[in-house]
């Protein structure tokens, strides 16, 4: 790729990749420093990087004074093309520090593409297109009056770097549109020894905080993982899905979801009570400063089960939002709670009517999901949901997965005390993982009682794994209780 830029307003079909140097002007440029014309001169290195390293150190940026903070400024300059130079403000002289910064980390190939997010400005939406809506005629008129319904619009800069390869801009063009920005400005140059620096000016993402559009970037670019460098280093935790989550017909419309109160919270997400065309719903919402590899991977898993999968003892799915700022998943409202609530929060015992109704559910439940090749992995009181009429159904697929998936079982995924031991082990296990914790479950119902209570999680863990300890049933329980408990232990 050779440098390319895109004026305002312009940007996404004018620019043709590969083809030609800065197609606008530069941003708030700088008169040219003597000695600069003509490609690649070394003279215009020398004085832009005077003009730049003067205004570092006037500017107060430590770096700038060190010894061999000059040699380090030629170097940069000389590892890109002219037109780099003639697009540099001196005025605005640290973002060559931040384009220093984003080219050095992309040498590391676990970050590629490298990124650096700022805000630049607040826009009147009016003043900020009126000239776009006078060059193009109706073609966006839709897209106009959407923005006239906004007083201002936030601009933000994106700075990518990378491997340079063809087609990159586009590629990269695509990753900004994926969460909705809309692209102002590109400034596009590749260094002499094959990376790219890439500055996009967008707007698009609503507010000012840049948090949540970093963590957008991130998941993007997980949703369209190995694309960058073609490298097959991922672990098998991060290849759970031989897919990436795309929006269909079960995308929902925001605009039509009504958020209520919390009804949970875990370590990554929140549990909304809500509502979607009128119908009580449950929101369930990552958080923005969790989102990582494992959390999405997570979110990807359970939206691909929910809509693979129809029951009436697993909980219905509605839609999901894949799309930033807000990731959640939409299912049906259990207004009944948990299992685990029901019966160590409320302090119901279970009569043996009550107690093999709500076996026979959860059993049904995952005979369904087995013989599709589902594995839950944390099959779990607090897992098992009751509606109004007290039907229960599995819930929670963040953790399960398809058996016949490729690559080694992850080890540990669960819970500790509803755990079993081959997992617990680190051994290789299949669905029979899932039987063991349905007989945690069991006993649970029958005795009221949290599995090994007197001990902590990873005690549990522990005595599990290396004397085989396994909840013993009360002898205050009575015989039918027990005659079942022993009968599902069995099968």
């Amino acid at each position: 790729m050779v440098a390319a830029a895109a004026a305002e307003g312009g940007f996404g079909g004018g620019v043709e990749e590969g083809v030609g140097e800065s197609s606008s002007p530069p941003r708030d440029a700088a008169p040219v420093p003597a000695g600069s014309g003509g490609s690649g001169g070394g003279g215009g290195a020398r004085d832009i990087c005077g003009q730049v390293l003067e205004r570092l150190v006037a500017d107060g940026h430590a770096e700038a004074s060190e010894p061999e903070f000059r040699d380090k400024l030629v170097a940069h300059f000389g590892r890109l093309p002219h037109s780099y130079q003639l697009d540099i403000n001196v005025d605005k002289a640290a973002d060559v520090l931040v384009h220093q910064s984003v080219l050095a980390e992309a040498k590391d190939p676990e970050r590629r593409p490298a990124f650096y997010v700022r805000f630049l400005r607040l826009e009147d939406v009016d003043q900020a297109y009126d000239s776009d809506a006078s060059e193009e005629g109706d073609d966006d008129g839709d897209d106009l009056s959407v923005r006239q319904d906004t007083q201002y619009t936030h601009i933000h800069e994106v700075v990518f770097s990378t491997i340079d390869k063809p087609k990159l801009l586009s590629q990269l063009s695509a990753l900004l549109s994926d969460i909705g920005l809309n692209i102002r400005e590109a400034h596009v140059f590749s260094t002499h020894d094959g990376y790219s620096l890439d500055v996009f000016v967008v707007d698009g993402w609503p507010i000012e905080d840049t948090d949540g559009l970093h963590k957008a970037l991130e998941a993007s670019i997980l949703r369209n993982e190995g694309s960058w460098s073609g490298s097959s280093h991922s672990s098998a935790a991060e290849r759970t899905l031989p897919f990436q989550v795309k929006g269909g017909e079960w995308e929902i419309d925001k605009r039509l979801l009504k958020m209520g109160g919390m009804v949970a919270s875990g370590s990554c997400g929140d549990l909304y009570h809500g509502t979607y065309l009128d119908e009580d719903v449950a929101v369930k919402v990552l958080r923005a400063e969790h989102l990582n590899k494992n959390v999405w991977n997570e979110f990807t898993q359970e939206v691909y089960i929910l809509r693979e999968v129809q029951h009436p003892n697993v909980v219905r799915f509605i839609g999901a939002c894949t799309k930033p700022p807000q990731f959640c998943i939409i299912t049906e409202y259990m207004s009944g709670g948990s299992l685990y609530d029901f019966v160590h929060k409320q302090h119901n015992v279970l009569n043996l009517t009550t107690l093999l109704k709500f076996a026979v559910d959860v059993c049904r439940g995952m005979c369904y999901l087995h013989e599709r090749g589902i594995i839950h992995r944390d099959l779990k009181t607090a897992n098992l949901l009751m509606d109004k009429d007290h039907v229960v159904k599995v819930a929670d697929f963040g953790v399960a997965r398809f058996q016949d998936q490729g690559g080694i079982m992850t080890a540990e995924t669960g819970t500790y005390r509803w755990m079993a031991p081959e997992v617990i082990n680190h051994q290789p296990y299949d669905n029979k993982a899932d039987v063991f914790s349905f007989a945690i479950v069991l006993w649970e119902l029958i005795t009221s009682k949290i599995p090994y209570d007197t001990m902590t999680p990873l005690q549990a863990a522990v005595g599990v794994r290396q004397v085989g300890i396994a909840p013993r049933t009360p002898k205050k329980s009575t015989s039918e209780a027990v005659g079942l408990n022993a009968e599902m232990l069995g099968s």
